[in-house]
């Protein structure tokens, strides 16, 4: 245990670096949102279509997993909106509540610290759990969303829906990186080259922009916040883990899918909650909670998997 969390810990201390960066000052919340940006625009991408494009997608893909992750995340999707539902929010509210408690820091954190810890050979497996998160349940909450403000789902929804997700630079690095991975050809020299560099800074600038966007947040509405991390950081672990062992997954695999499970809330949650206008402090309040809880969830979730078999 130990072990894992000195190889976890330098992750999370330049989280806390770009923290004390935005407290104090030092980085402004227009600098954050510009590395923010570099990041989701150049550099993560490039990371990922490098990934992509050396990937063995056939070898990578197979339904059984992807099953898995969907009904696992399914069945915690489903309780937190039914939680949500009995405390007497908002449908919108209780959608947004079940998107928060599901929905982890993949792209930013995941692919970077799980290549690293668990080895290159969980990138592919991690790609398909950010794929399913962006096309299946930031779908279903679009879906959702429109379709209780105009009381229907029209086909202007699923064009919402396709605008989105072509415009998504994640999405659309990776399956650029698949197709130029099926023909077989390799990266010419300089190209590769370049990726490798641009996509190096993608690691330590995501880490420090999580931090710094921390320190604009403020940790209000508690209980809620604390309940949507439970969900989050360990009941959605533990689902995937269920759904695993209910479909025969297991070894390497399940520990790569039940390792993202148990990363915080992701960041873009929040931007679509202020985007939308539903309930932006309540899942501020649980990014900011659920990425200080993850030192030691991540840590403890890591090495439980690492001793089932998948180092």
């Amino acid at each position: 245990m130990l072990a894992i969390f000195l190889k976890t810990l330098p992750f999370f201390a330049l989280i806390a670096v770009g923290y004390l960066a935005g407290r104090t000052r030092f980085f402004s919340e227009d600098a954050t949102a510009y590395l923010t940006r570099f990041v989701f625009y150049f550099a993560l991408s490039a990371m990922l279509f490098g990934f992509a494009a050396n990937l063995d997608v056939a070898a990578i893909f197979n339904w059984p997993f992807v099953l898995a992750y969907l009904m696992g995340t399914a069945a915690i999707w489903l309780i937190v909106a039914g939680v949500a539902a009995v405390r007497g929010t908002s449908l919108e509210e209780a959608v947004f509540e079940a998107h928060t408690g599901v929905i982890g820091n993949v792209g930013f954190l995941g692919i970077p610290m799980l290549s690293l810890l668990l080895g290159p050979q969980a990138v592919g497996l991690v790609l398909l759990v950010l794929a399913v998160d962006l096309i299946v349940f930031s779908s279903i909450l679009t879906m959702a969303i429109t379709g209780l403000r105009a009381g229907r789902v029209s086909p202007r929804t699923f064009g919402i829906l396709a605008v989105g997700l072509a415009r998504n630079p994640m999405i659309v690095s990776v399956v650029l990186g698949i197709l130029w991975g099926a023909t077989g050809l390799a990266l010419p020299g300089p190209i590769n080259e370049f990726l490798t560099l641009l996509g190096a800074a993608a690691t330590p600038c995501a880490l420090f922009a999580i931090g710094a966007s921390l320190a604009g947040r403020s940790a209000e509405r508690i209980e809620v916040a604390a309940w949507l991390s439970l969900s989050k950081l360990v009941l959605h672990p533990l689902a995937v883990a269920a759904a695993c062992w209910a479909l025969g997954i297991g070894g390497y695999a399940a520990g790569v899918m039940i390792a993202a499970a148990a990363l915080p809330v992701a960041g873009n949650v929040f931007i679509l909650a202020q985007h939308y206008g539903v309930a932006p402090q309540r899942v501020s309040s649980a990014i900011l909670l659920s990425t200080a809880a993850s030192v030691l969830t991540v840590t403890i979730a890591i090495a439980l998997v690492s001793q089932g078999g998948t180092s």
